[in-house]
């Protein structure tokens, strides 16, 4: 620990936005360029390097994050790369889009503002791909086996380049027409800009991994004939089905799976259309669903130029600090002010959806709602509290039941799946099926960037495994392992 005393001499700083009525008229990041990098030396001080880090057991890919604390405070960016690397294949990903349970965990914040652990990785990250630090580790040789990864969101790209930095030839294949999975298409551009997945595909492609874009597996590629085409598969196609609201009138026109919206606006910033064929502008937006997906669909909505937004929660509103039942170093529901609802608009919690009101065209004008109190566990109408509001877009960001169904991958590879709808897996992330493995979304179900990438890394270990009969690749967790919770 370089100073002992760096988390009593300095208070806690986080990345500062730009202003808001700068931000909302681009599609850039909203933070401000440059702003970390004169405070990260004593934010990072302020690790006090436990005896227990207990950090670690937040994080599920068991970043090293005191001793790059340690190299962030010393401005060794290099060693500081080298060990932010060695747990995690893309931490530009991560410091920008995890919530950070590895924050939730960190002993400081039993009684004092956590260290700004998210924004620590982020500049090391930065400034490693400023120096060149960051550049392609190529095999010493190749094994002669052939991997196939479908899907290419953090949990297919992680499980790629480990495998093919193992000696093997892998390729990549996504349906949509870039490579990305839900961070090129389903993160906006003020959350992380495209270009940082750029750099890290033409990194994987000096290594030598494959892309195929355009190719979905189960449409336009048999699942049979990828197996018989590879040594192995792994399936990383992510959990896309979305949750969907089975209540009158959801069949108007107007209403949308935030995953049919927010694409949408990201192919306008990579410049395939001009104009977004479901846009916010001029209209009264609704939100359903007070997540994350929900929060991206609130920011787009603000940059469309939407007349107004309203975001619907069912559950009741968080609490600003941790509730009794949530204690250290569990992750606690918090009430969290993302910058998309810094931007504007309105959050109403504790209601329900009952009905959609329409136009004689068809088109939704109002979204009639009730709030709800919750017995044995089950959301109830209060009565008397029946209401309607404007609603003119809707989009639906409710979470996601499962992985796709309707595009054959599951029946032609003969997948068996679990309780929950998901890919089952054994401790190895090994399918049913010899040879096809299963990782992240598609075999855990809806969850976190940190977890995805984990996946990712401990199904190449079970992949190569297979393949040469034994594995130097690390495995960061089993199948089974979830979230630190009560």
């Amino acid at each position: 620990m370089a100073d002992p005393k760096g988390f009593l001499n300095h208070e806690r700083e986080i990345a500062k936005t730009r202003p808001v009525e700068e931000r909302v008229k681009d599609w850039n990041e909203v933070y401000q360029p440059g702003s970390l990098l004169p405070i990260i030396s004593k934010q990072a001080s302020r690790c006090m390097d436990c005896g227990i880090p207990f950090c670690h057991n937040g994080c599920p890919l068991g970043n090293l994050i005191p001793e790059w604390n340690d190299y962030a405070y010393r401005e060794d960016w290099t060693e500081a790369s080298e060990r932010l690397h060695a747990t995690n294949n893309f931490p530009e990903f991560t410091g920008r889009l995890c919530p950070a349970p590895c924050e939730a965990a960190c002993v400081l914040g039993i009684n004092q503002p956590p260290v700004t652990i998210k924004n620590v990785e982020v500049s090391i990250i930065d400034k490693a791909w400023d120096n060149g630090d960051v550049t392609p580790q190529p095999p010493e040789r190749l094994s002669g086996k052939t991997v196939a990864v479908i899907g290419s969101g953090p949990a297919g790209l992680a499980a790629a380049q480990q495998l093919t930095r193992a000696g093997h030839t892998v390729a990549v294949y996504e349906r949509a027409d870039r490579i990305g999975g839900l961070l090129r298409y389903g993160i906006p551009e003020f959350k992380m800009e495209k270009r940082h997945i750029n750099r890290r595909i033409e990194q994987m492609r000096a290594e030598g991994t494959k892309f195929r874009t355009e190719v979905e597996i189960g449409r336009d590629l048999d699942a049979k004939k990828l197996r018989k085409r590879y040594d192995a598969v792994v399936i990383a196609a992510g959990a896309t089905t979305s949750r969907d609201l089975p209540v009158p009138g959801r069949e108007l026109n107007g209403i949308h799976f935030a995953m049919e919206y927010l694409p949408l606006a990201n192919k306008v910033q990579e410049g395939d259309l001009t104009v977004a064929p479901i846009s916010a502008e001029g209209k009264h937006v609704v939100v359903i669903g007070g997540g994350d997906t929900g929060a991206d669909c609130v920011g787009t909505a603000h940059r469309q130029g939407a007349a107004s937004v309203t975001q619907l929660e069912i559950m009741g509103k968080p609490g600003d600090e941790r509730n009794p039942n949530q204690p250290w170093p569990t992750f606690p529901m918090l009430y969290k002010v993302t910058s998309a609802h810094e931007e504007g608009g309105e959050r109403i919690y504790s209601v329900s959806t009952t009905h959609f009101e329409g136009d004689e065209d068809g088109n939704v004008q109002w979204l009639h709602l009730t709030e709800v109190e919750f017995k044995d566990g089950r959301p109830e109408p209060r009565p008397g509290t029946e209401r309607k509001i404007p609603a003119q877009l809707v989009t639906l960001a409710m979470g996601f039941t499962g992985t796709d169904r309707e595009n054959g991958l599951v029946e032609q590879f003969g997948l068996e799946l679990d309780e929950r709808g998901n890919v089952a897996r054994d401790a190895d992330f090994a399918t049913n099926v010899p040879g096809v493995y299963v990782a992240g979304d598609a075999g855990r179900g809806q969850s976190l960037i940190v977890w995805a990438i984990a996946e990712g890394r401990s199904a190449a270990k079970g992949v190569d495994r297979f393949l040469t009969g034994a594995s130097a690749l690390p495995a960061p967790i089993k199948p089974t392992d979830r979230a630190l919770t009560v």
